[in-house]
This record gives structure tokens, C-alpha cells and sequence, in this order.
């Protein structure tokens, strides 16, 4: 009689994560181009509040190294990271590359963390993972920007608690949804 009153707060915490991801504006083309060389540029941009700052600035540096290492994404990449993205900033690194890079990237991030939610569903937990990426493309020829938009994934649902461990995976997979949308995750 007892398994029978848990059984159902069980299937409350056995949680089923799902994934999304918006692009803003939506429907943007690959920033991604396999034949090229390319300068990614990034910078974080945490909220106030942000707690574990050196555990996440390693998550993103670690998923965004291993991403450009086997994505495919460029034929070469450099990866710097840089205070913030400002226009000086910005065309400081891009003068000392200039001549060996075709395209330059640079990569804000926002947010990266686990997110849980008490009470905010019938499951009573709801969590997940967040990234939250603004994404600029810039002209080298120019020293200008392009394009920007924002990617925000999120990967969690109803009792899925999930910790930084996968913060690195995530922030790959962050980076194949907004980079290369439509290419199917390796």
C-alpha cells in the first residue's frame, strides 16, 4: 500500500527533458563555413548576481575550444577570449590578425548554468540547463559588424535536474544550434 501512495510522486521527479532553442531574429544562415579561417572572439557578460564566475568561464572556454576543434564549423580557428566585445576591443584583435583570418566571430556569453524551478509545475521540480549567447559577425576587410542575433537553449523539462557537469556539452551543443542551424548534432 505505501509503494502505491509513492509511485505517483515518482513519476513527478522522473523528469522528462526536452530541448530549445531561439534564435533572435529567427532563421539566420550558417555564420559557419568549412573552407574557412576564421578569429572567434569571446567574452563574457554575466548578470550581477552570477555565482561560480571561474567554473563557468572554464565550461565555456572548454565547449567552445572543443567545438571549434570538431565541429567542422571553420577549416581553421583562433579562439581568444576578450574582456567584452566592444567596438575597440573588437577591432584591436582583429587588426592583429588581419591578412590570416576570413571571417571573424565574436561570441558574448550571457548565461550558462543549471536552472531549477521549485513548485512551478505538478512535477514540483523543474530544471535544466540554460545558455543564452549573443552572437556578432563581423567583416575583417571592414573592421564592421555584419549581423548579430542571440541564441537561447535550453535543455530541461519537468524533474530534470541537471548540474555543471554538462555545462561544456551544452555550450557546444548552444553553438551547433545557433552556428550551424540545421546540421544534426554528432
Amino acid at each position: 500500500m505505501r509503494a502505491t501512495r509513492i509511485a505517483p510522486f515518482l513519476l513527478l521527479l522522473a523528469g522528462c527533458a526536452s530541448t530549445n532553442v531561439t534564435l533572435e531574429p529567427p532563421s539566420q544562415s550558417p555564420v559557419c563555413a568549412a573552407s574557412e579561417s576564421a578569429l572567434v572572439l569571446w567574452a563574457p557578460a554575466w548578470r550581477a548576481d552570477q555565482k561560480d564566475v571561474p567554473a563557468r568561464e572554464e565550461a565555456a572556454n572548454s565547449g567552445l575550444t572543443t567545438f571549434l576543434a570538431s565541429s567542422g564549423c571553420f577549416a581553421k580557428s583562433q579562439l581568444r577570449r576578450v574582456p567584452d566585445l566592444s567596438v575597440s576591443a573588437v577591432k584591436e584583435q582583429m587588426a592583429g590578425s588581419a591578412g590570416n583570418v576570413t571571417r571573424v566571430v565574436g561570441i558574448e556569453v550571457r548565461e550558462l548554468g543549471p536552472v531549477v524551478r521549485l513548485f512551478s509545475s505538478a512535477a514540483l521540480v523543474e530544471g535544466g540547463t540554460e545558455v543564452l549567447l549573443r552572437v556578432t559577425e563581423y567583416s575583417p576587410a571592414q573592421m564592421s559588424e555584419l549581423r548579430q542575433f542571440t541564441v537561447h537553449w535550453k535543455n530541461g523539462g519537468p524533474g530534470a535536474v541537471k548540474g555543471v557537469a554538462s555545462l561544456p556539452g551544452d555550450m557546444q551543443s548552444a553553438l551547433r544550434a545557433g552556428l550551424q542551424p540545421g546540421v544534426v548534432a554528432r
